[in-house]
């Protein structure tokens, strides 16, 4: 019995050592990478706004092949929608809010919990027939969720997408 009080103590202390941790921590993320593709802007931005082009280069879309999608409105317009429902990824959708063309793709994230987030995608020159693309994300994680933080950042599969995404455009 002192055995097992002691398992229900130690297991009590972890939860509260956790919500204690997580109470301390930011509510808000930010997660940002960036890549030079060879390829003259024009060309890198008219691909990436649209955003079904993210199953080509997304780690995400990648990870998930049966992933069920669906779309509504036109793609690479401010209003499309796309939606995903997936065993790994499981729902979600992003919509696109803001294009300022040959520069900036701004989109909003629902991951069907909390708030949603505010993705972007930036171009910029960096040299002749190069664009450095800038692939990022902001929000806000609710308590005792925002404890993930430590376990967990997006740029690690923002720079792999950005990988890919260079690679399919180079070989374009």
């Amino acid at each position: 019995m002192k055995i097992v009080k002691g398992i229900l103590l130690g297991i009590l202390a972890i939860i509260v050592i956790a919500l204690i941790v997580a109470a301390i921590l930011p509510k808000t993320f930010t997660s940002e990478r960036e890549i030079v593709i060879n390829k003259p802007r024009s060309e890198v931005f008219e691909y990436i706004k649209y955003i079904k082009n993210q199953d080509n280069f997304g780690v995400w879309q990648l990870s998930e092949p049966d992933l069920k999608k669906t779309f509504e409105g036109t793609d690479g317009t401010v209003g499309f929608k796309y939606s995903w429902d997936g065993k790994k990824l499981g729902k979600g959708s992003q919509t696109i809010t803001n294009i300022v063309e040959g520069e900036k793709v701004e989109s909003k994230l629902d991951f069907g919990f909390g708030d949603p987030a505010t993705a972007h995608f930036i171009t910029t020159d960096a040299g002749p027939g190069q664009t450095k693309v800038t692939w990022g994300i902001s929000g806000k994680s609710p308590y005792p969720f925002n404890i993930m933080s430590l376990f967990y950042d997006m740029g690690d599969d923002f720079e792999k997408g950005l990988q890919n995404l260079k690679n399919v455009l180079e070989k374009q």
